[in-house]
C-alpha cells in the first residue's frame, strides 16, 4: 500500500498541460497566464503626483522662496497651458502629471493658500518629494507578469492597466464526473429510511467550479458493471474523469475491475491514509488520468484536496498545494498506522490549530468550520498540546 507521499508523487509525474487558449479579461478570473506579458509604456509613464498639493521647482526653495503665486490648476489627465515660472507653483491633484520642470510636491497639508498665494510651512523639502516618477515602477518591455502567474484581482487590475483585454492562459481539461451508488438519490426525490441524497455530485461540483472547471460530462451510475462500462467507455476522450463509491472492497465496488477491463492502468489503489484509503487512480493509454474517489463525503473532500487539486496544480504550471506547520492545541489519538487527515481551525496568526467537530468520514458535516486540514503523522500515536504538526490549507 503506498503512502500518501508516494501515491501524490506518482499523480504529480502524470501532470501535463492542456494546452493553451486566449480569453476574454473579463473571464480571467482564477485562469492561469501561459505567457509572459510586457509592459506597454513605463510605469508611471509620466512623473505622477502623489498628493493634492502644490508643485514647485526645488530651485525656488533652495534659494529661499517660501512664498509662491498660482500660476495654474492641474488636474488628473490635464497639462498645464505652459511652463511653470520661476517663483510660481502649480495647484496639483492626485494622480496629476507634474509637468517639467517642477520637481518637487508640498502636500496641501503643509501650504497655506491665501487667495492667488500659497505659502509653504515645511521647514525641509527634497527633489521629487510626493513624486512618483516616471517609470519607476516599470520601464517599456519590463515583463510585469509572468506565465505561470495566477489572474487574482491583483492580476487582472495590472493586465487592465497594461492594455491587455485578451490573454493567454492554460487551457482547463474536459471532465467527467460520476457518482455512484444504488442508495444515493437526487435532490428533490424521496428517500426511504436506507437511502441518502447525492450530496457528492455537489461536493465535488464545488471544488471543481474553484478552478473554473464545469463537468463536460456528469452521470449518476447504478451499482452495475454494465452501466459503468458503457458511460465509463463514453468519457475515455475527456482529459479527466473523477468519480465517487464503488472503489472498496465490498460485493458491489465494481470500479476498480471495470476500470482495468477498460484498459486503464492502475496506477495504484488503496493509500495508507485515513479517511480515503480506498481511493483508486489510473491512466488510459492516450486518455485521461482517472480518480475513482471514496463514496463518504469526506474522504472525497480530502482526497480531492491532497490528489486532485495537486495535479491541477502541475497541469496548470502552478506549485502543488503547500504543507505548513503549526501548533496543536487539545490532544487526539488514533488506533491506526496510516497518516490521518482531520479538520482544524487555525488562529489569525496561522501558528494554533484546533480541532472542530467530526464524527467519522461519513459526518455530513465535513469539518464545517474548519479553514485546514492537518495530518496526523503514521507514527505518531498521540498528538499533544503544544506540538508541531503539518497542515495544508483549505
Amino acid at each position: 500500500m503506498k503512502t500518501y507521499l508516494e501515491a501524490l508523487n506518482i499523480i504529480l509525474s502524470q501532470a501535463q498541460s492542456f494546452g493553451t487558449e486566449m480569453i476574454h479579461l473579463d473571464d480571467a478570473d482564477g485562469r492561469v497566464l501561459s505567457e509572459d506579458i510586457a509592459a506597454d509604456r513605463d510605469y508611471p509613464p509620466f512623473n505622477r503626483s502623489a498628493m493634492d498639493g502644490y508643485a514647485i521647482m526645488i530651485q525656488d526653495w533652495q534659494q529661499g522662496i517660501r512664498e509662491f503665486g498660482i500660476q495654474e490648476i492641474i488636474y488628473a489627465g490635464a497639462s498645464p497651458s505652459q511652463e511653470l515660472k520661476p517663483g510660481a507653483a502649480f495647484k496639483i491633484m492626485t494622480g496629476a502629471a507634474v509637468p517639467f520642470p517642477a520637481n518637487a510636491v508640498i502636500r496641501k497639508e503643509d501650504c497655506v493658500q491665501t487667495g492667488n498665494q500659497v505659502s509653504l510651512i515645511i521647514e525641509n523639502l527634497k527633489e521629487f518629494q510626493n513624486v512618483a516618477r516616471k517609470g519607476e515602477d516599470l520601464l517599456e518591455g519590463d515583463i510585469a507578469l509572468s506565465a505561470q502567474t495566477p489572474c487574482t484581482p491583483a492580476a487582472i487590475s495590472t493586465l487592465a492597466t497594461l492594455g491587455k483585454s485578451e490573454i493567454q492562459v492554460a487551457a482547463l481539461p474536459k471532465v467527467a464526473l460520476f457518482t455512484t451508488g444504488n442508495e444515493i438519490k437526487p435532490l428533490g426525490a424521496k428517500v426511504s429510511d436506507t437511502e441518502i441524497r447525492n450530496s457528492n455530485y455537489y461536493l465535488l461540483r464545488s471544488l471543481l467550479k474553484k478552478w473554473n472547471i464545469t463537468p463536460a460530462v456528469y452521470r449518476h451510475l447504478p451499482d452495475n458493471v454494465t452501466e459503468l462500462k458503457n458511460h465509463i467507455e463514453n468519457a475515455l476522450d475527456t482529459d479527466i474523469i473523477i468519480m465517487s463509491g464503488g472503489v472498496s472492497a465490498g460485493d458491489a465496488d465494481y470500479v476498480p475491475e471495470v476500470l482495468e477491463n477498460l484498459g486503464v492502468e492502475k496506477l495504484f489503489h488503496k493509500v495508507s491514509i485515513k479517511p480515503g484509503k480506498p481511493i483508486w487512480c489510473g491512466k488510459a493509454r492516450g486518455g485521461p488520468i482517472v480518480f475513482a474517489l471514496p463514496g463518504n463525503p469526506f474522504s472525497s473532500f480530502v482526497t480531492f484536496k491532497i490528489f486532485v487539486e495537486s495535479f491541477l496544480s502541475k497541469s496548470m504550471g502552478l506549485n502543488p498545494p503547500r504543507q505548513l506547520e503549526g501548533v496543536f492545541r487539545g490532544e487526539k489519538r488514533k488506533k491506526t498506522n496510516f497518516d490521518e487527515f482531520f479538520p482544524v481551525k487555525f488562529s489569525e496568526s496561522g501558528k494554533e490549530l484546533e480541532t472542530t467537530s467530526l464524527n467519522g468520514s461519513g459526518d455530513i458535516r465535513l469539518g464545517i468550520n474548519a479553514n485546514a486540514l492537518a495530518v496526523h503523522p503514521a507514527a505518531t500515536d498521540t498528538l499533544r498540546e503544544g506540538q508541531i504538526i503539518p497542515y495544508y490549507i483549505l
